[in-house]
């Protein structure tokens, strides 16, 4: 039995936990937020990270939370729909993919999936990290210091565990993305309605879950020179100047972001390591290699992460030398696959110039042919790239 210190309790960490947990380990998971974290937007689970939800036996779960959607439009400044995609494009992998969940829904699942079998620990965060050859000692903000035979970073972009054994590793990609609940206007059909504002702003409302709510974001690609606030009061303040006085439905989406009570916010970047561990130190999902939202690829890249990860550490039987390098060999071509940009990249999602606005919007009418569709294709084709191993001594879920 091995005694396995987990930071962050998204998507990433509980998943790694799942399997661990479940062959007998002593797992711990800390978490910085106060409570579990359900706020946030639809995620895709889309190839192997949909094989690995199947395999840990949540399918039916998850399938019963999904969102019910349309597909994709993109919408000019009076509502008129200039594109769609629906979601039954590129076999139900296209930008809607066939199963979408909402990220506070699948941590919810995760959780209680864990949660019997898992030490949770809220209100807390590591400061602290001191290994040897035997253990990793680790300091808390709130608790007693402890010793661990082993300690997994899966606490997001902004890794605390990363920043304390590895360094940023971070790549800005320029843009800031906000997420909220506003209410729902009632005449979105199933639709996911995505409007290129120009000056670098997106703006975008999805239907949500619960009746009366839809999902709301607004995307700004930073002006040069200037740095991404760091509170969400600034962060709100930005937003609410650079998107003064744009149409469509912006300003009830502003609104709806002033009194959110879930209003979350991040600046788009990737995470690019040379090694996923240092020692007893090992990380998964965004802290190791975050994709950025814009491949929609993220959660398949943790799922994928923390399923490899604890199959080559049981395999290992305790080798974790030996478990980290196999989980680095096997995951690491298909996480830089998973990191390359769809066309266009943060140019492509908040475009600046009318004739930038008006070539994507085109490309997008016409995605589902030639010479849109095999780039595309080879884009969304990335979560299937690869083929998960068995592990015999992963327990039957």
């Amino acid at each position: 039995m091995t005694n396995i210190l987990i930071s962050g309790a998204g998507i990433a960490g509980p998943s790694v936990a799942f399997w661990l947990a479940g062959s007998g380990h002593r797992v711990t998971i800390v978490e910085r937020s106060a409570d579990l974290r359900l706020g946030g937007q639809a995620v895709d689970l889309r190839g192997a990270g949909r094989t690995v939800i199947e395999r840990m036996g949540l399918l039916p779960a998850i399938r019963t939370l999904a969102l019910r959607q349309r597909g994709m439009s993109w919408v000019d400044g009076r509502g008129r729909v200039r594109a769609r995609m629906g979601v039954d494009a590129f076999d139900g992998e296209g930008f809607i993919s066939e199963l979408e969940i909402l990220r506070g829904d699948i941590a919810s699942v995760l959780f209680d999936a864990t949660r019997d079998a898992v030490e949770y620990v809220f209100d807390d965060t590591i400061t602290e990290l001191a290994q040897d050859a035997d253990g990793v000692d680790v300091a808390f903000a709130r608790t007693q210091r402890q010793r661990f035979d082993l300690v997994i970073g899966a606490d997001g972009l902004g890794s605390v565990v990363r920043n304390l054994a590895f360094g940023d590793g971070k790549r800005s990609l320029g843009c800031l993305i906000s997420w909220f609940t506003a209410p729902d206007p009632g005449d979105l059909d199933g639709w996911y309605e995505m409007y290129l504002a120009g000056s670098g702003r997106n703006a975008s409302i999805r239907p949500g879950r619960v009746a009366g709510e839809a999902k709301a974001s607004l995307g700004l690609r930073m002006p040069r020179g200037m740095a991404v606030p760091t509170s969400r009061q600034e962060q709100k303040e930005l937003l609410a100047r650079q998107f003064d006085g744009v149409g469509w439905r912006v300003p009830q989406l502003m609104s709806a972001m002033e009194n959110a009570t879930d209003f979350a916010s991040a600046e788009l970047g990737q995470i690019h390591l040379p090694s996923w561990s240092q020692g007893r130190v090992a990380l998964i999902g965004d802290a190791a290699a975050s994709p950025s939202p814009l491949t929609g690829l993220g959660t398949s890249v943790a799922l994928v992460q923390a399923y490899v990860l604890a199959g080559e550490l049981l395999t290992a039987k305790g080798d974790h030398r030996r478990a980290f390098a196999r989980y680095e060999q096997v995951c690491r071509p298909y996480v830089t696959s998973a990191q390359e940009l769809p066309p266009g990249g943060a140019a492509g999602f908040a475009p600046r110039s009318e004739l930038a606005i008006r070539l994507q919007t085109l490309g997008m009418r016409y995605a589902t042919r030639w010479p849109m569709r095999p780039m595309l294709e080879k884009q969304f084709s990335k979560a299937a790239d690869l083929a998960l191993p068995d592990y015999p001594a992963v327990p039957d879920h």
